[in-house]
């Protein structure tokens, strides 16, 4: 089977994060949960929030298609000490990380769609470790914690 990722898939799928509570939608490759390899289109508004944490055993790859996203990495404490924006376009459009590195992703302009690649299988239970000093999601500062990361780093929005 062929699935061809074209404009049009793109900004199906940019029209589904908007109109999504969470601001962010998912495309899925892979047929299951239990498969051993998940791609997917993700595409993130910039009022989203993905709450920091960690994959115990699974890398994970991301390379940008459209838009911007800034990737922030923690220390256990919830230190920043690495962030990359990553820009469709540029030099800069992708990146790998390894196991029990705690990251977040802010989407710095709307329509903004990566495709990411991790390890399966997928179990909630396990998948992700979240960070104890961040806010979760659905809480009322999420978007706070956004605005201090991109302040603290000096991201421009403009």
């Amino acid at each position: 089977m062929i699935v061809k990722i074209d404009q049009v898939l793109i900004n199906e799928l940019v029209e589904k994060a908007k109109n999504s509570l969470r601001r962010r939608a998912i495309f899925r490759f892979h047929e299951k949960d239990e498969d051993t390899m998940h791609r997917m289109l993700n595409a993130l508004e910039p009022d989203t929030y993905v709450q920091p944490h960690f994959h115990p055993d699974k890398h994970e790859a991301f390379i940008i298609l459209q838009g911007s996203i800034l990737f922030v990495i923690f220390d256990e404490s919830g230190r920043i000490t690495q962030s990359h924006i990553l820009k469709a376009g540029t030099s800069d459009f992708g990146l790998e990380i390894s196991p029990k590195t705690y990251h977040t992703l802010i989407s710095l302009e709307s329509g903004t769609v990566i495709f990411e690649i991790k390890h399966g299988p997928y179990d909630a239970q396990t998948d992700k470790v979240f960070a104890p000093w961040s806010p979760r999601e659905g809480e009322a500062n999420c978007q706070e914690f956004n605005e201090q990361i991109i302040k603290e780093l000096g991201v421009n929005l403009a």
